[in-house]
């Protein structure tokens, strides 16, 4: 009997260390997992931060787009003004060809315009040489179709150039020249010389003013830019 109240205590006393030590062990747990109050304000804190660098965030990614968007459209922006740029030099280019400062080359047609070869007896001289009238026809029909530059026996014209004439000869901007006219003028030939050639038109009125007319097409013509002084006298 003794021996089993030996044994029973014995089994009571490790039941009774163990219950102990569980409860000691839970207890220090709970412990270390009860948050103070300083922890909990610092935790709201750091969450606060959080939420409003978030906020923060959203706001700089917005600003971003927004900005992204305004540099495409000053991207647009330049690309069209440098349109508007080159645009802008080739026409600048083009009045300085027109006005004769730039030298010119291209295709184009020659007009050459010289007096009747034959003058029967007894009619007027005049009426069978070439005039500064024809060689204005022929001017004016070349630049309404399309002709870049035009010149006469060399001498290019510009916008102001004058021609008058003067008994056999034609004076073109102080430089006097003898028949036969070469009118040269750079623009397509497919269109000016059926410009020339339309019935009715002007060589079919210079046949009938007995003057003697060849055109010709050339695929290269070659024109000097005016010299200054030659752009003052006129």
């Amino acid at each position: 009997m003794r021996g089993r109240y030996v044994i029973l205590s014995l089994v009571l006393l490790v039941v009774g260390f163990l219950i102990s030590y569980s409860y000691q062990l839970t207890k220090e747990k709970n412990q270390e997992h009860v948050i103070s109050a300083e922890q909990w304000q610092k935790e709201y804190e750091i969450r606060s931060q959080l939420i409003n660098n978030e906020e923060i965030n959203r706001e700089l990614q917005k600003e971003l787009y927004e900005k992204q968007d305004q540099v495409k459209k000053i991207e647009e922006s330049l690309k069209d003004q440098k349109q508007v740029y080159y645009n802008l030099v080739e026409d600048v280019e083009k009045f300085r060809m027109y006005v004769g400062d730039l030298p010119v080359v291209g295709e184009g047609v020659e007009v050459t315009l010289e007096d009747a070869s034959y003058i029967p007896d007894g009619e007027n001289v005049n009426n069978y040489i070439v005039h500064e009238s024809h060689i204005f026809n022929v001017i004016n029909e070349l630049y309404i179709s399309g002709a870049d530059a035009i010149s006469i026996n060399g001498q290019r014209l510009s916008s102001d150039s004058y021609i008058y004439c003067n008994g056999p000869v034609i004076t073109v901007d102080g430089n006097q020249f003898p028949a036969p006219f070469v009118i040269s003028a750079i623009g397509d030939p497919d269109v000016l010389i059926p410009a020339l050639n339309i019935a009715g038109g002007i060589l079919d009125q210079l046949v009938y003013d007995n003057i003697v007319v060849t055109v010709e097409k050339k695929d290269e013509i070659k024109m000097k830019p005016l010299l200054q002084e030659d752009k003052t006298s006129s």
